[in-house]
């Protein structure tokens, strides 16, 4: 994948170094925690210009579904992208690493997480735009207030060695971009979400660099102690049916809402990386309201209204 990026880009270069060494660290940990299974790799290109590195974990002891993926793609904007930035003609580069993972046991929460670098170039070849985005949110079956509580924790204690106003800026942005608003609620109990992070006064390219990378690096550590203290919990076929429904409100997120779903498809992304977020087991029952006072009306209660975790 070195023929698309050149040497002089530098932090191009920089950030998809990054994202192919957590790819392999966040695997590798993946691996020992399931202790099962093992991630399938799949190297492709993309015709257009670009390609990727997927990874996914599949009918292990912990994870049941899951990919951690790596992409650099770049090419001519498509239409639909040039109505979007406002521009009539230009090229684009942009790499990422984003992931998700589908646990077996219901009371180990589903957790998604996206990193990316994004330039834009006028026909000239010049730099006429570039930005970071990205972040990591989870999405719980069961609401234990310990694993959200530490999932805040560990999100806000990156941001703030960087910016005090980074957390409860990207906290809130987190719940208001993943909410589904056909069904009135969050997708889960969020996390942080920051997209467009442009040079500015306060901020350069390599602050934008160090913050995206310290989240990044944040991730496990956000994580895998809630799957520790989860996945060995007794659950019932009760468990597995909430959990198949509530899946399918992520399902639905993801294919109506999620603009990192709708650039893949509308840039001609390779389809089985797009849709590796999709869990494999999936249930709509009509009109399903959770028992009053139970468990799973408790977590449908927090995702009417955004919480302070932290």
């Amino acid at each position: 994948m070195k023929d698309f990026i050149g040497e002089h880009d530098n932090m191009k270069e920089k950030f998809y170094q990054y994202i192919q060494s957590l790819q392999d660290i966040i695997c590798h940990k993946l691996q020992e925690v399931d202790g099962k299974a093992n991630f399938q790799e799949d190297i492709w290109k993309r015709a257009e210009g670009g390609g990727g590195r997927t990874r996914v974990i599949e009918n292990g002891n912990v994870f049941e579904k899951g990919g951690v993926n790596i992409s650099a793609v770049h090419g001519e904007l498509p239409e639909t992208m040039r109505k979007h930035f406002d521009v009539k003609e230009g090229d684009f580069f942009a790499c990422g690493l984003s992931l998700v993972l589908h646990p077996k046991n219901p009371f180990v929460s589903t957790v998604h997480a996206n990193w990316r670098y994004f330039e834009m170039y006028n026909k000239k070849g010049e730099i006429v735009d570039s930005w970071f985005g990205g972040g990591q949110d989870l999405t719980p079956y069961y609401l234990f207030e310990e694993d959200a509580k530490h999932f805040h924790q560990v999100c806000k204690t990156a941001c703030d060695k960087h910016n005090p106003n980074f957390y409860p800026n990207y906290k809130k942005r987190c719940d208001e971009y993943f909410y589904n608003t056909h069904r009135n609620e969050a997708r889960g109990i969020g996390g942080l979400f920051f997209d467009y992070c442009k040079e500015s006064d306060n901020m350069s390219m390599q602050n934008w660099y160090d913050f995206v990378s310290e989240v990044g690096d944040s991730f496990l550590e956000a994580y895998v102690p809630i799957v520790e203290r989860r996945k060995a919990l007794n659950y019932t076929d009760k468990h597995r049916t909430w959990q198949e429904i509530r899946r399918g409100r992520y399902v639905e997120f993801n294919l109506v809402h999620d603009k990192g779903t709708l650039f893949g498809l509308k840039t001609n992304g390779r389809i089985e990386s797009i849709l590796m977020s999709l869990p494999p087991h999936v249930q709509w029952v009509y009109d399903h309201h959770p028992e009053a006072g139970s468990e799973e009306e408790k977590l449908v209660k927090v995702l009417e209204k955004p919480k302070e975790w932290d």
